[in-house]
């Protein structure tokens, strides 16, 4: 591992990069952050990785975002940590941005399903890399793998993902313990699972729309996926600012754009007051995201440190893991849809196994072109 500090042009370098490329969601995003800082550059073991993604699982925001300010943390100390996550959130929220302008113009969204289906499968593929080298290090013990088919099966139940990540860490801590300790804390527990007005209101002003969504940046854990149930809750129902279509459509710009699925919230503010509304929304949604990660950084070698407290990390780390693969298998089903998709994620599995070291956003680049010459054809 490169234990030396890296430059902050390095970082801005590296994150504007994947910023531009880091197509197909949080999951996506993980995966090739952990190809780019481990695998690549050795700026942190895969132990560290591992910390660092169930540190960020553990507090409100755009998971694969905060990773990233926590990689820039570690590599560049507070700088750092502001480069990093500004270089990733910028290239995204531009791109949105500009397809919110041409929505409001023209009506409707720009052709995307030819890019989407040659890219598609590359995510699957750069995904399944990710999850194979993280978990042969995530899986140390077989009470971990345990703990790990445990969170496979809520998560695939529909559990709401921070109580498959808390269970995880609860089972860990358990094991861990001698029998009578660990009964103690069983019975002593309380592990639960469970699972407006009309649009068309006048315009909000800049004020109420960052607040609201500071809210909501501050209230949301896990995937786009989740937020997508908040906004619905706070813009259709509670506050009648937007439709459920409007909702939808700003999910499917985040979700076809690279970078954080939660620019999906810059969209929005464009719909709600112009430019304007789209950098307040964008503020709101990722400052608590790099706010909470500055107060939890320095926690992480001490939970590492603690018995109790690193076994709750282990499991949370399974669990994380665990959560991804029920994503990739859902993106699967929705990416692999014929021969060529197949082809193309096959093919480019074995180029990632063969060529470690391999870019993989040349191959989302290729496939992308790809998909698009196949879109303009038919």
């Amino acid at each position: 591992m490169n234990d030396q500090p890296a430059t902050l042009w390095d970082i801005a370098k590296l994150f504007l990069k994947l910023g531009t490329t880091a197509f197909g969601g949080p999951a996506a995003h993980i995966a090739m952050l952990q190809h780019e800082v481990v695998t690549r550059r050795g700026w942190l073991s895969q132990e560290e990785f591992l910390d660092h993604l169930g540190a960020s699982n553990l507090i409100p925001g755009p998971t694969s975002t905060e990773l990233v300010i926590h990689v820039g943390r570690k590599k560049g100390g507070w700088p750092g940590l502001l480069v990093a996550g500004a270089c990733f959130i910028l290239p995204a929220a531009v791109m949105v941005w500009a397809l919110a302008w041409a929505y409001v113009r023209f009506g409707k969204l720009p052709a995307v399903s030819g890019l989407l289906y040659g890219v598609k499968p590359v995510v699957i593929a750069v995904i399944l890399q990710a999850l194979w080298k993280l978990g042969r290090t995530a899986l140390k013990r077989v009470s971990l793998a345990i703990v790990g088919v445990v969170a496979l099966v809520l998560s695939a139940a529909g559990v709401w993902p921070l109580w498959v990540l808390a269970v995880g860490g609860f089972l860990a801590v358990v094991i861990s313990m001698d029998a009578q300790r660990a009964k103690a804390v069983f019975f002593g527990s309380g592990v639960i699972l469970g699972g407006a007005s009309s649009a068309g209101a006048a315009a909000p002003a800049v004020w109420p729309i960052l607040l609201v969504f500071i809210k909501i940046g501050a209230m949301v854990f896990g995937s786009g996926y989740v937020l997508l149930a908040f906004l619905r809750a706070d813009l259709v129902e509670r506050l009648g600012w937007l439709t459920q279509q409007q909702i939808l459509d700003a999910v499917a710009v985040g979700q076809v754009t690279p970078g954080p699925v939660f620019t999906t919230a810059t969209f929005l503010g464009y719909l709600l007051h112009g430019t304007s509304g789209a950098v307040a929304a964008t503020l709101g949604t990722f400052v608590p995201a790099f706010v909470f990660v500055a107060i939890s950084a320095p926690l992480i070698p001490k939970i590492r440190a603690s018995r109790v407290a690193g076994a709750a990390l282990d499991g949370i780390n399974v669990a994380s893991l665990a959560l991804m693969a029920v994503v990739t298998w859902q993106l699967g089903q929705a990416a692999l849809i014929d021969a060529t998709t197949v082809a193309v994620a096959l093919v480019s599995a074995v180029a990632l196994l063969v060529f470690p070291r391999l870019n993989s956003a040349w191959l989302i680049a290729g496939a992308g072109l790809l998909g698009a010459m196949r879109y303009v054809w038919s």
